[in-house]
This record gives structure tokens, sequence and C-alpha cells, in this order.
């Protein structure tokens, strides 16, 4: 099996078909390293071609307050009051450096996720 820059969608597609047939080679074999290397090559071609937009800072937020079972009640003291969690979460107030750092430690997302731009309700 012959290895090949990805350069267009045909090139894509036969990578995958590779990748397909080596997927579960041991390490350290021949057949491992083709995988190993395929997976860079695909995963190049993906990012340039299909490349997928972190979500807004907002719905960052809502991604792990549900991936830790969290209830908009419990970012209460994160955020602030109760009504000041609820403006936030519905785009009707921008949240403050203050706020981006407590939900940084509180939800270990990045700062440089949640300082990016997002547009307000209404």
């Amino acid at each position: 099996m012959k290895i090949r820059p990805i350069k267009n969608e045909k090139d894509y597609q036969e990578a995958l078909k590779k990748l397909e047939k080596v997927f579960d080679a041991k390490p350290d074999t021949p057949e491992g390293d083709m995988a190993e290397i395929l997976s860079l090559l695909i995963e190049n071609y993906e990012n340039q071609h299909y490349p997928i937009d972190p979500p807004d800072p907002i719905e960052a937020i809502k991604i792990r307050m549900e991936e830790m079972n969290m209830k908009q009640k419990d970012l209460v003291g994160i955020i602030g009051a109760k009504s000041k969690v609820s403006e936030v979460l519905n785009r009707k107030r921008k949240l403050t450096v203050d706020m981006i750092r407590k939900l940084t430690k509180s939800l270990n997302l990045s700062a440089s996720l949640l300082i990016n731009e997002y547009k307000l309700a209404g």
C-alpha cells in the first residue's frame, strides 16, 4: 500500500479506505505506522477543508453545564445572582472579565473561548 499526500476529495476518500484496512494494526508495526501516517494526513486535510468553528461562549457554557449535569441555578454565585445568570444564558447581558475568570475555574473552560464575541438577543 502506497501513501501519497491528500490533494483532493478523491485522494481523501482513498486515504479513508486505506486507513480502514490498517486501523486496528498494532503500534510499532509497518501497518501501525501506516495507520498513524494516514491518520495525520487525513486530519490535516479535514482541518483545512472541513474546519469546525468553536462554539460561541454561551453555547460552550451550556454544553459544559450539560456535561456536568448542572442547572442554571448552579451558576448563581459564579456568574452572580439568579437574574444575572438568566440574562447571560439568554444573551441579554455580556460576560464580564470577572465572570469569565470564575467560569474558567468552575467549568474548566478556556478563557480564550469565553472571550470570543457573540451576539446579544434582540
